[in-house]
């Protein structure tokens, strides 16, 4: 199997769609995706759904968030977790976004990592789901199930980034994220992967020992 019909085969073994997906298929606003990624750090996406709805049911504009008070700001994202450093986050970017972008979102990788607090996987979140440009947005799942299958063997998110675009053709980038998120989340989960259902199961190597060495490493430090 090549790298586009091991994705095609993992797309038929998945359902629903992760909250970026719904926003992307709703053809939201590049704004709101960058703000909801912003939210998603270290969250679920039913939280960051939630938080998300509720504070752009009352400020959804770059404009309206970076004029609002933070107080406020944190009460509506509080679901979000994290909500007192991501408050002050989002009005920092809403700022910028509003003052120097003509509140338009960039679509340039490097004008997005230049926001407050805006890495490469969230400006790559928003290229993929707000703008269709090709990129692959790395989080735990996207590092985590390549390791496994033995497609790669590095140990930081940038260096799985980079890794992934020499092997996966660049038409099939804009998929990956997508994919490897709700496959990560349903069939290749991170302590008990239900590799009884794993549509790729014959074809993964089932690494396992870099997350062993890491969760003893973590051991050693607690």
């Amino acid at each position: 199997m090549n790298y586009k019909e091991i994705l095609d085969t993992i797309n038929g073994a998945i359902e629903g769609e992760a909250h970026l997906d719904q926003l992307a298929r709703k053809k939201q606003d590049p704004f709101k995706i960058l703000i909801s990624t912003i939210l998603s750090a270290r969250t679920r996406d039913s939280n960051t759904e939630e938080a998300t709805k509720t504070l752009f049911a009352k400020y959804n504009t770059p404009e309206l968030i970076a004029n609002a008070e933070v107080e406020e700001l944190e009460k509506l994202i509080f679901k979000s977790g994290f909500y007192r450093v991501k408050a002050v986050r989002i009005k920092e970017v809403s700022q910028i976004i509003n003052d120097e972008y003509d509140s338009v979102v960039p679509d340039d990788f490097e004008d997005l990592i230049s926001l407050p607090g805006v890495g490469a996987k969230t400006a790559n979140c928003v290229l993929v789901y707000a703008f269709k440009i090709p990129a692959i947005p790395v989080d735990t799942h996207v590092h985590r199930i390549p390791n496994r299958l033995g497609w790669i063997k590095t140990k930081k998110p940038e260096e799985t980034e980079k890794e992934l675009k020499k092997i996966i053709p660049k038409d099939q980038w804009i998929r990956v994220n997508r994919l490897f998120v709700r496959f990560g989340q349903e069939i290749c989960l991170p302590n008990r992967p239900k590799c009884d259902l794993c549509p790729i199961n014959t074809i993964c190597e089932k690494d396992f020992s870099m997350e062993l060495a890491l969760r003893n490493k973590k051991k050693k430090k607690n």
